[in-house]
């Protein structure tokens, strides 16, 4: 975490000072396309994104360190540990432990509802145990938790233009996206760790069972079956992202930068993954560099005109880090809640 993103936000105690900075790097480290999306952030807004993105990084590690040889059970141990940790932060604001702290400490300044990060640490506890769903519906009901939710955590920070609850299904849809573009690229990764998180239904429409995955990811072997499949897949995935594409206009400009990059970076996977032919059992498809840095470079293009037009427009209204200029509705109604049938 740099100086002037950490003084831009506020944060002067040394001690959430470090906290932040360790969530930092984490996103760095871990999240490559997130990371880059966020460097498009209003300064004073990046702190927060880190600290939602390392706690979920955080969690997730727990549920798949599958290298430490730790089993099931004490797995589970240390997401009991970590959700005690979380409810005792989320109460006092603060927590001895850095990624909580920060966590804490941002769900605090923006209002973030607290049922979000419960939902959150349900999804990873099923992780330890459910290692397949039957049905897209399934499959959704996992991600309200694991990915909904991200995105709903987010909306205080980014800022909207109209009432949040009116931006709030977008966001949700966002989260689900991108967590979608994971699945399909990860889809070999994820059978190593016993998990299959393509909907067992959409995989037998084409003949495609866990013996076929396993059987091809062992072998190196390529089947068309699991190509029609993956095929279904990626379509599956775009109907969700353009579920979520209305809701980048309803964002604060200055912060619309941001998550259209990583929306179109995240779906350029998707394109990875077809134009390399959906081997993803076999590799891992990626967005070329020279994409990427395109992508970014549109980005910074769209947050110099954004920033332009709201200086001209609401000079000297910003009144402190997350607090938007103009008639933009975000942190000032911190008690809000997410609306009934959202979270």
């Amino acid at each position: 975490m740099t100086d002037r993103e950490l003084a831009a936000a506020g944060i002067r105690d040394p001690y959430l000072r470090a906290a932040y900075t360790h969530c930092r790097r984490l996103n760095a480290r871990h999240g490559k396309t997130y990371f880059l999306a966020t460097r498009l952030l209003p300064v004073e807004r990046r702190p927060a994104v880190h600290a939602l993105y390392g706690f979920a990084r955080w969690a997730d590690d727990i549920v798949d360190d599958l290298g430490s040889g730790a089993t099931p059970a004490e797995r589970a141990s240390r997401l009991g540990a970590l959700q005690e940790r979380l409810a005792a932060g989320l109460r006092s604001g603060r927590s001895p432990e850095p990624v909580v702290g920060a966590l804490a400490h941002t769900a605090a300044v923006y209002g973030i509802d607290h049922r979000l990060f419960t939902d959150f640490m349900a999804s990873m506890r099923s992780d330890l145990t459910v290692t397949d769903y039957a049905t897209y519906d399934d499959l959704d009901r996992y991600m309200h938790g694991s990915a909904a939710v991200i995105g709903l955590q987010m909306l205080p920070v980014l800022g909207t233009v109209v009432p949040r609850g009116t931006a709030a299904p977008h966001a949700a849809a966002l989260g689900v996206a991108f967590q979608l573009t994971n699945f399909v690229r990860d889809v070999g990764e994820d059978l190593d760790r016993g998990r299959i998180y393509l909907p067992a239904d959409l995989l037998a429409a084409h003949g495609v069972d866990r013996d076929l995955l396993e059987w091809s990811r062992a072998g190196g072997f390529r089947d068309r079956r699991i190509t029609l499949a993956l095929r279904d897949a990626v379509a599956l995935t775009r109907g969700v992202y353009r579920l979520a594409a209305p809701g980048l206009g309803m964002l604060d400009p200055v912060a619309r930068p941001c998550i259209r990059t990583a929306f179109v970076l995240y779906g350029g996977i998707l394109d990875a993954v077809a134009d390399d032919g959906y081997a993803v059992l076999h590799r891992r498809a990626a967005v070329p560099r020279r994409r990427r840095a395109a992508v970014a470079v549109d980005g910074l293009v769209r947050l110099a005109a954004a920033r332009r037009r709201a200086a001209g427009h609401a000079r000297g209204t910003v009144t402190g880090p997350g607090r938007p200029a103009g008639g933009v509705q975000r942190t000032r109604e911190r008690a809000e809640s997410v609306p009934e049938g959202v979270a």
